[in-house]
């Protein structure tokens, strides 16, 4: 059988299996053995074995649980109250002022735990009472915590960037940076959006009324903003020392470690229930993403092995006669179509082994060493698009979980429609000028 078609049939099967509701690693790293025993006999059983010792030599991966531990521990111990409420008084007298405070929360929330579903949960339980009972629209609520949460696998700590540099072969460091910028510009086209619709409708983000504002002194104002600075705090402990070359990434995670559980202390809200709880879904979490990266690993040989990506490569560029551009827009259309059914984790496993690769070698006018870091973050933005696309976006169901009766499964689809066309928008603006996400790791790296 052609080298081609075996990587067809590798591929469609492991389409197939996913919709038996199998863990997806389970699937990747099954189709992977099975094809590489099949080809090479007793020898291919090896290509596991090297995708693990691989992934237990990457340093970096110890940042995972780091990161993954800081969200929870922020969540349980409910660090973002006095944050969310410096929003409330200092945010408050605009129309649409708390929906803007809740998406700097996300940001804030995001720069701290590196997950979705961290700042969704913080969101849920803070933002969303308080929004709905002054008044603002269910729609805005549900639609600007399931768009400020997404932010999550963006702003660094990003743990999806660290699942992509495992698999691409790319530096953590310089993914990081290179989410930075995009999510602080794709967090103000948020509040843009926000301010825009809240002038034209100001009652779907009515301001807070003239009586307490009143009751808000200066001095409430400064109280509000000294009990909310200690997430920044938090931030600053953790990036400060890695952007300026002191520490490196897992020591930087481990400052981020001590600083999270240093201010639950502080705040008097540490418990060895919150620690528990934190660390069992550390664990869960971090177990899933390593299984997940060995899978990839290992399906990603085989792959290399058939030399199926020079074959698609021929086929798009020599046979179809494709141009570069149109066949990376053809990838990111791709994203979106899985992201309707698959999660960002499954999405990657998938077609890593063909896309990055198959990306490296194309000619868009990007440099080769900066063409994997740019095309990490558009990877990324697709995830958060598909975190809000039905009918089987990540948040959606997340939403609805945290989500009191009134709103409804159709609210929240409708809700994600305006700030998934926000989203297309911050990538199509993300791909026409890939200088906005590479200025800042090549300032900090210059090659």
């Amino acid at each position: 059988m052609p080298q081609d078609m075996i990587a067809l049939l590798m591929f469609s099967t492991m389409l197939l299996l996913m919709i038996t509701g199998q863990r997806v690693f389970g699937i990747i790293g099954f189709v992977a053995v099975v094809a590489s025993i099949s080809l090479w006999g007793a020898g291919g059983h090896t290509m596991g074995f090297s995708a693990g010792m691989k992934l237990m030599k990457w340093y970096p991966l110890l940042s995972l649980p780091m990161f993954v531990f800081m969200g929870y521990v922020m969540s349980e111990a409910r660090l973002a109250q006095d944050l969310y409420k410096m929003f409330h008084i200092w945010f408050g007298p605009v129309p649409g002022g708390l929906a803007i405070g809740t998406i700097l929360l996300m940001v804030l929330i995001s720069a701290m735990n590196g997950l979705s579903v961290a700042g969704m949960a913080i969101g849920s339980t803070i933002a969303l009472p308080e929004l709905l009972r002054r008044g603002y629209d269910k729609r805005m609520v549900s639609g600007v915590i399931q768009a400020g949460s997404s932010l999550g696998i963006l702003i660094p700590p990003s743990v999806v960037l660290v699942l992509y540099a495992m698999i691409a072969r790319a530096p953590v460091s310089e993914l990081w940076l290179a989410g930075v910028v995009p999510g602080l510009m794709m967090a103000a086209f948020f509040i843009i959006y926000i301010v825009i619709r809240c002038r034209l409708q100001p009652e779907l983000g009515p301001a807070l009324s003239p009586d307490e504002l009143a009751s808000y002194t200066i001095a409430d104002k400064l109280v509000a903003l000294r009990a909310g600075i200690l997430p920044f705090v938090i931030f600053g402990a953790m990036m400060i020392p890695f952007i300026l070359g002191y520490t490196s990434l897992v020591e930087s995670s481990v400052i981020g470690v001590i600083a999270t559980v240093l201010g639950a202390a502080i705040k008097r809200s540490l418990s060895w229930q919150v620690l528990e709880v934190s660390t069992r879904n550390t664990l869960g979490i971090s177990c899933m993403f390593m299984w997940v990266i060995l899978a990839a690993l290992a399906f990603g040989a085989v792959f290399d092995g058939l030399g199926a990506v020079a074959a698609i490569d021929n086929l798009f560029t020599e046979k179809m006669g494709l141009s570069p551009w149109t066949i990376l827009i053809l990838m990111q259309l791709s994203f979106l179509i899985m992201g309707m059914f698959l999660d960002d984790t499954a999405m990657l496993v998938i077609v890593a082994p063909l896309y990055v690769p198959l990306v490296a070698t194309l000619d868009l006018g990007i440099p080769p060493d900066d063409v994997l870091i740019w095309y990490g973050v558009l990877y990324t933005v697709t995830c958060q698009i598909a975190y809000l696309t039905p009918p089987f976006g990540y948040n959606l169901f997340l939403m609805r979980a945290f989500a009191p009766p009134e709103i409804t499964m159709g609210d929240i689809y409708r809700s994600a429609l305006p700030f998934v066309l926000v989203m297309l928008g911050s990538l199509i603006v993300l791909m026409a000028f890939p200088q906005i996400t590479l200025w800042l790791p090549n300032l900090i790296y210059p090659n």
